[in-house]
């Protein structure tokens, strides 16, 4: 682990790349749903008078292997030679929200095969482009996806009260993709990407509700203390696994246990559980000591102005504390619908997706988002 920022720009651009089945059982392309797979040129150049020179994108790992160990990788080249053609630093994920048809994480071959694809694609790489630095996040959201898939049903392997066993899976072929890729590659930089949450009791909670609660929000570190080999050490984790630490947060990440009552984000009744972000922030980077970025934030609707503003003086004030923040991505930058119900888009985008007569997908800037981003990036200017 070395301490370097390897980022082009401190503000990032997000473009939607899940590849998941959904609660239907349906698998959902979202390179494609959003049209991105086609507009690659078209994003690149709407994304640059916002000085947002590094993206988030993902390879689609049930795209690229669609038989075992046998890899396509030829959207993905498409994705490297556009991105290097417009000068856009692409942060790689390999796992977002999606596996192939013949795997789940509870599957035995489930890490050898994830460990497998992450040395492929460092190879495929480094064939091409021998230098410069390489960012890749092996799978998003650990945390949220071993609930999703493991404890709600909502996606691969479709069970309850598995969430723990889910988690364990994905996390033995974290740390054994880690290693794979650094035996091609020993200085390719490894992004988490995790949930950053507050858990609270509710009013007048009892000593039990107050322990409780506090367990579950320690609990969202989980993952990271398994990858630094800190909890289920079996596993053959290490702090040297910790590289840089993202976080993804949102406006409804602030809950009570066990009701899942939102905090609201803009704290109107100065709830004394509410926390600001920055705070949140220095909790993530107090327990790990590693460069952290907000990999992922928005909001939908008409208050994504307020957001960004909210979440810039949270980025400065992080900044101020001496912080080491290297990255805040707008996620998603191009609007994306609901994975489980295509026909509601979330207008949660730099820009909305329009569709004319004929169905093709046009962006339409959102002007009130993109004047308070102007002033969020210059109150964060460095």
């Amino acid at each position: 682990m070395t301490t370097n920022n390897p980022f082009q720009s401190l503000w990032w651009a997000g473009f939607e790349c899940t590849d998941q089945m959904n609660c239907f059982g349906n698998r959902v392309d979202f390179l494609h749903i959003t049209d991105h797979h086609n507009q690659l040129d078209t994003d690149y150049e709407l994304i640059k008078p916002f000085s947002l020179q590094v993206v988030r994108e993902g390879i689609r790992w049930s795209r690229v292997e669609t038989r075992a160990y046998q890899y396509d990788w030829s959207v993905v080249e498409h994705m490297l030679d556009r991105g290097r053609a417009h000068g856009i630093q692409q942060v790689w994920d390999i796992c977002h929200f999606g596996y192939p048809d013949d795997l789940h994480p509870l599957h035995p071959m489930f890490a050898r095969r994830f460990a497998a694809i992450c040395r492929a694609f460092v190879t495929f790489y480094r064939d091409r482009y021998p230098d410069g630095p390489l960012i890749v996040t092996p799978i998003n959201e650990v945390s949220f996806i071993s609930w999703l898939g493991g404890d709600a049903r909502g996606t691969q392997p479709y069970t309850t009260n598995q969430g723990f066993q889910v988690k364990y899976g994905l996390m033995r072929a974290y740390i054994e993709s880690i290693a794979a890729m650094r035996e091609v590659d020993p200085a390719v930089r490894i992004l988490t990407t995790e949930p950053l949450v507050n858990m609270v009791p509710p009013l007048n909670a009892t000593r039990k509700q107050i322990r409780e609660a506090a367990d579950a929000h320690t609990n969202q570190f989980q993952s990271v203390d398994m990858l630094a080999g800190r909890h289920c050490p079996e596993l053959g984790g290490a702090e040297d696994n910790l590289d840089i630490l993202g976080f993804n947060f949102y406006y409804n990440n602030q809950w009570v246990m066990p009701t899942f009552e939102s905090l609201p984000w803009m704290n109107e009744g100065n709830d004394h559980r509410w926390r600001p972000l920055r705070s949140l922030l220095l909790e993530a980077y107090g327990r790990y000591k590693r460069p952290i970025a907000l990999t992922e934030t928005s909001h939908p609707g008409e208050h994504r102005p307020q957001w960004i503003e909210f979440v810039a003086n949270e980025c400065a004030a992080t900044l101020a504390l001496g912080i080491p923040l290297w990255g805040i991505c707008l996620y998603p930058i191009i609007d994306r619908p609901d994975w489980d119900h295509l026909d509601h888009w979330h207008h949660s985008g730099l820009w909305d997706a329009h569709f004319d007569e004929n169905g093709a997908q046009q962006r339409i800037l959102n002007e009130t988002y993109a004047g308070a981003l102007r002033q969020a990036q210059q109150q964060t200017f460095r």
